[in-house]
């Protein structure tokens, strides 16, 4: 097992800030290089009061918060244009940043692009259900619809 600091949430592993022990294949070979982890040294244990304390401002701290932004979430009509063919298929996919912009551009609130969790990729126009993480025990489901541009 390796011992590992997470920089960014994963989902099933941490938050931003923990102290984990993972095999040390997927630290190696997933974590650190897409920068979700590093690994953990008695000098990175001082970063990790750091990853924490800006984890306290950007998080919602309150399951009543949590709710009152699903709220929001779930009243918001979410349109994404992009670029389409004939055939309903889009250039490339949808990724969560751009659920994050088309939810702030309909009105939505600022919503963190790590907590949108998409099942599968986005690839074809049309209605698709997401999920967006607000707190361990909320979770928000919003309808994209998604259009020719």
């Amino acid at each position: 097992m390796s011992k590992i600091i997470l920089t960014n949430e994963v989902s099933g592993l941490g938050a931003a800030g923990d102290i984990v022990d993972v095999k040390p294949g997927y630290a190696r070979n997933y974590l650190i290089p897409r920068g979700f982890a590093i690994a953990w040294t008695k000098g990175g244990e001082k970063d990790v009061e750091q990853i924490r304390r800006a984890r306290r401002i950007r998080d919602i701290h309150t399951i009543e918060q949590a709710n009152s932004v699903k709220g929001q979430l779930e009243g918001v009509k979410v349109k994404l244009a992009t670029r389409a063919g004939d055939a309903g298929r889009l250039f490339g996919s949808v990724t969560p940043a751009d659920i994050a912009a088309a939810i702030k551009a309909a009105g939505g609130p600022d919503v963190d692009k790590r907590r949108i969790e998409i099942g599968s990729p986005i690839k074809t126009l049309g209605s698709h259900g997401i999920s967006v993480r607000l707190h361990p025990e909320v979770a928000a489901s919003v309808d994209v619809e998604v259009v020719a541009a």
